[in-house]
């Protein structure tokens, strides 16, 4: 099978993390993956905007970017039809973006299937995160792809539920959420060893991973590590980088305890499972309800005490008390209150961890599983 993979992402996060594994997982079962997507030109740790796309978005007015993003459509649609005329895939897969209607345009053309993998309502997030100054064209953009894409593929059940309050046809749906490429988390070190190098080896390490910013609340970790100090050797390790840093480091210096903070910096992706054996409790913080985080994932992998906030989107793949010790995202202590309780019983710490391994293959969550259950979608629309 011969599959055009389209999308607009540029930066090097964990969206194109989502990108690679999956072309990697499609390629692995023998499938012919031709990638379709603007060339920025540039590198970006994580975050934000690469090359000449973040040069466009601070320049521009919000309004005038916003039409910039519909207008792109034409762009993506000549690049899309050059493809497919150059490839001839048997269907398209596509990462959905908001104001990107090139794939449904090619799809009606060519006559293709158009499966669309949907990771958030980007009409909802931009509009109550990053702003919209067209709220309503933004609405219809989204459920303009949404209804005319021949299945989707939400990363949460959550996410799938609002789809059908939209008026998807719930048969049109299928969840795959995020996953873990087994490859990676081969030949790591022990915890003790990855302690060891980073000079933690007395320390009860929690540890976070991402690009750090405010609403991750990390100074309030470090708060909580101040009051524990004198009880427990805790340690905040942070893999990554991001705005938040500078704050949290002040927060750390601001407390007296500037020791028990370490930033890795932005690391290559391949030096992440390595390094975050190094934890002994993985830290996931409160995030919107409908996401699949990349980073929960890679601590079920490396079999660690998983702290997550308790909401239906973890319920899809944790359980309570079983692999991971959940917190109320509500409650002023919660993620507080959890990491006392993994602290005071290391048995409980034990665990969760040796059952939040075993999550990843109960639940057949590898990238290949995913690029086979893709593949068998891709056969029943034929």
């Amino acid at each position: 099978m011969k599959i055009l993979y389209h999308h607009r992402t540029a930066s090097k996060d964990g969206q194109s993390t989502h990108i690679t594994e999956m072309i990697l997982g499609l390629r692995g079962l023998g499938t012919e993956v031709i990638e379709c997507a603007p060339q920025v030109g540039a590198d970006d740790a994580g975050g934000g905007s690469p090359g000449w796309v973040g040069r466009l978005k601070a320049l521009l007015p919000r309004q005038l970017y916003e039409l910039a993003e519909l207008a792109y459509s034409w762009v993506a649609y000549r690049r899309l039809s050059a493809a497919i005329k150059a490839n001839r895939p048997d269907g398209i897969y596509e990462r959905y973006n908001l104001y990107l209607l090139a794939g449904i345009w090619a799809k009606k053309r060519f006559k293709l299937p158009l499966i669309l993998e949907v990771n958030a309502p980007m009409a909802v997030e931009r509009r109550e995160y990053g702003g919209l100054s067209w709220p309503r064209l933004a609405d219809w953009a989204e459920l303009y792809v949404w209804k005319r894409a021949d299945l989707l593929l939400p990363v949460t059940q959550v996410l799938a539920d609002y789809m059908v309050e939209k008026g998807i046809d719930p048969s049109r749906i299928q969840v795959i959420p995020n996953a873990i490429n087994l490859a990676h988390y081969q030949h790591l070190p022990s915890t003790l060893e990855a302690k060891t190098r980073l000079g933690l080896q007395d320390k009860l390490v929690v540890g976070f991973t991402g690009f750090v910013r405010e609403w991750d609340r990390l100074d309030r970790i470090m708060v909580w590590v101040a009051k524990q100090a004198p009880r427990y050797p805790v340690h905040l390790m942070v893999i990554g980088d991001g705005p938040a840093r500078a704050e949290i480091e002040a927060c750390a210096r601001h407390l007296g305890v500037p020791d028990r903070l370490s930033f890795t910096g932005a690391v290559p992706r391949v030096e992440v499972p390595a390094l975050s054996m190094a934890f002994d409790i993985a830290l996931q913080t409160a995030l919107v309800p409908y996401a699949s985080p990349l980073c929960l994932f890679e601590y079920l992998a490396l079999g660690k005490a998983i702290v997550a906030p308790d909401q239906p989107n973890h319920h899809e793949i944790l359980t309570a008390g079983v692999d991971a010790v959940l917190y109320d995202p509500l409650d002023g202590n919660g993620i507080e209150k959890a990491l006392d309780q993994l602290c005071e019983d290391p048995a409980l710490r034990e665990r969760v961890a040796a059952a939040a391994i075993q999550v990843i293959a109960h639940k057949q969550l590898t990238w290949s599983q995913h690029a086979a259950r893709v593949l068998n979608l891709f056969k029943s629309l034929k």
